[in-house]
């Protein structure tokens, strides 16, 4: 696999400062039951990484000492992680709000059976990866049979009553582009999504978050496969809109990898760039959150991180609303 970091430091991304920490997304491991071209951890059935008990234990302490509201689980499929759901109702009895990113497949695997009913009984915000309407766009980037198991798994989460009005259970839905294109303009995304899946397939849901694709990891080596990362990245910086440095999800989240150390995205997880101030012999781990605060402190920034600011703008919770409501697709 094509490496990309060297390829992200030739322009000048503009210096960003954190706020308070409102969220901590944390990855249990890259272990999945699918394998997907998008994907920026590299996870799949074969991969080994995952979180070791004690790291998992000081996830609710640094929850409570640093006053976090929201805990968002991710992987691989966090769900395949032996610890999660006594991680979950640990968050829980904190009065933490969880979000589970969920492949949605996982829901219909073998053992799995009572996933989603646990997480209808605990509250759990479900963020579910559907980059399509139509089975053989899924099916292309995510595999064979893949689209219709997640529609079966959605049904499933609508009869828990996930996506009913009323019901305060969330479901909301994630695009990627399939290509080095940024996302089409959100709202009207969503109100797509939302009369096909429900004429279709009786499918309801929340909202749905369009997310650029990072010119990283496996994405980004095809990128390069391809002859695209140049015109990919031309792409992102041409549509840099400055109003959405303000809104930026690394101002407000720590990300945790599966070995318990922080960083300030999840994307720089991926790159090991750490935390601005430490060296990659001493990067700072969930213990450190124990007693440090980063409110104030400088985010680690490359070229990548164009892609949280171009267009409409790009986040773990999608676009950003303050940005402006057009992206270029060319």
């Amino acid at each position: 696999m094509h490496a990309t970091l060297p390829l992200l430091n030739r322009h000048q991304f503009p210096a960003i400062r954190r706020d308070a920490l409102t969220c901590l997304q944390v990855n249990l491991g890259y272990k999945c039951n699918q394998t997907c071209q998008h994907c920026h951890v590299n996870a799949g059935p074969n991969r080994k990484e995952m979180m070791t008990a004690d790291n998992l234990a000081l996830i609710p302490q640094v929850l409570a000492k640093q006053g976090i509201g929201l805990l968002d689980l991710t992987g691989g499929a966090p769900e395949m992680h032996a610890g999660f759901m006594d991680l979950v109702r640990a968050a829980r009895a904190l009065g933490v709000q969880v979000i589970d990113r969920c492949n949605l497949t996982i829901l219909q695997e073998p053992g799995f059976e009572q996933m989603a009913e646990f997480l209808a009984a605990q509250q759990v915000q479900v963020v579910a990866s559907l980059p399509c309407y139509a089975s053989a766009n899924v099916d292309k980037q995510r595999g064979a049979g893949v689209f219709e198991k997640s529609i079966a798994a959605l049904r499933q989460l609508n009869q828990l009553g996930y996506g009913q009005p009323g019901s305060g259970l969330e479901l909301n839905l994630v695009y990627n582009p399939q290509g080095p294109v940024l996302p089409p303009e959100q709202k009207a995304l969503q109100a797509a999504y939302q009369q096909r899946l429900a004429e279709d397939f009786g499918v309801v849901f929340n909202q749905l978050f369009t997310i650029t694709n990072m010119p990283i990891a496996r994405f980004g080596s095809m990128l390069v496969s391809k002859g695209q990362f140049v015109d990919y990245m031309q792409l992102l910086r041409t549509n840099h809109a400055e109003a959405n440095l303000a809104h930026v999800m690394c101002k407000s989240l720590l990300s945790v990898d599966w070995q318990g150390y922080v960083y300030d995205c999840d994307f720089n997880q991926q790159l090991g760039l750490v935390i601005p101030g430490r060296l990659a012999s001493s990067r700072m781990h969930l213990s450190d959150l124990l007693e440090e605060s980063l409110v104030g402190a400088p985010i680690r920034v490359a070229d990548h991180c164009f892609g949280c600011t171009a267009g409409a703008g790009s986040s773990c919770q999608g676009a950003l609303e303050q940005a402006p409501a057009e992206a270029l697709l060319a």
